[in-house]
């Protein structure tokens, strides 16, 4: 799968522009107001009794800020941060050496954590409930455990995946978290911050221009700041304005709902090819040259939510919505019981 513009997934390219755009504080964070508003106590009330923070779980799409909270946390807290992500943990002594050089109320930050092994997991359990770690030296008849205390500190796990974590490890998290897309009015403050920090002039129309192409997700309008801003001091007069920010997402054949051409493809062979559908996945997947789980990860959760897409037991089928996005008119489909013939009396030919 080629790169794309509006997909919610981390590019390098994105890894060097995060400690630019990262906020480092709560004041500096925009949206998911509920969420924010509950860590300020949770964090005070931590403060106040110098106690670690609850184990907290972070979950929902890629892209809405989980790795920021993280960090915000750790700074509101005044304590160190330490990051990896679940695949990175490949054993047990990789974990035991991330555990034991915490220091006190310190913040262990796991990305991606129901990509853990079941080994590491069932070693996580000791060192999240009662802050020791078991330690299995020598082999064979000569093997002894050795149970290590650690300092107090708070797991803040992120997961794009809620459903692929394991019961007895959802259960020892205090507090769970879900993310949700921004909307439009705040995306438009995102791209505020994010073009003052740039330095780039940017007028109500161009921040709003891009907000809307931005798929509700402060990645995907960080991404599209920097590719209009190119066109704007190439094209333009270096400042954003809602005409130069059309002209730029239209070259990059991304319109108005943030659909791109790959977006605007699936729905074409659904409606096209398949009279709007159902259609099989695995069909689909081969009419793109796509695998299944591309597009069942990357390509449909957003064409749901918008609703352009539904899903039934039979297929994958075009809405309304998708319709009037390619100005197709609708195909009504029949109902199967309007087809059958009537049934006939016992006697009738």
């Amino acid at each position: 799968m080629t790169e794309r513009l509006v997909s919610a997934a981390p590019s390098p390219d994105d890894d060097r522009f995060d400690r630019l755009f990262r906020p480092k504080g709560f004041d500096d964070f925009v949206g998911q107001q509920k969420h924010v508003e509950n860590l300020r106590v949770f964090v005070e009330a931590s403060r106040r009794r110098g106690e670690p923070l609850d184990h907290m779980l972070v979950c929902g799409p890629p892209g809405l800020g989980k790795t920021t909270l993280a960090h915000i946390l750790a700074n509101e807290l005044g304590v160190a941060l330490h990051a990896t992500s679940g695949p990175a943990v490949e054993h047990k002594g990789a974990l035991a050496g991330l555990l034991t050089k915490l220091g006190k109320n310190d913040v262990l930050f796991i990305d991606e954590i129901h990509r853990l092994s079941a080994t590491v997991e069932e070693s996580l359990y000791p060192a999240i409930e009662s802050f020791e770690i078991d330690i299995v030296t020598g082999e064979g008849p000569y093997a002894s455990t050795i149970q290590l205390g650690l300092k107090p500190f708070c797991l803040v796990g992120a997961t794009t995946r809620t459903g692929m974590l394991s019961a007895p490890l959802l259960s020892r998290f205090g507090h769970v978290m879900r993310l949700d897309y921004y909307p439009v009015e705040e995306l438009v403050r995102i791209v505020d911050r994010s073009a003052a920090l740039f330095a780039v002039p940017i007028d109500a129309g161009g921040a709003l221009e891009i907000a809307r192409r931005s798929r509700g997700t402060p990645r995907i309008a960080n991404r599209l700041l920097r590719r209009v801003r190119d066109f704007a001091d190439v094209l333009g007069t270096g400042k954003i304005d809602a005409s130069i920010a059309a002209v730029a997402a239209d070259r990059l054949e991304i319109d108005a709902h943030g659909l791109d051409t790959m977006d605007r493809r699936l729905l074409e062979i659904i409606v096209d090819h398949y009279d709007g559908g159902p259609v099989g996945i695995d069909t689909l997947a081969a009419a793109l040259s796509e695998p299944r789980g591309t597009l069942e990860d990357v390509y449909e959760p957003y064409l749901l939510q918008q609703g352009f897409l539904g899903r039934t037991p039979r297929g994958r089928v075009a809405t309304r919505k998708a319709y009037e996005l390619l100005v197709r008119a609708p195909r009504e489909r029949e109902d199967p019981a309007e087809r059958e013939e009537p049934q006939r009396g016992l006697f009738e030919r």
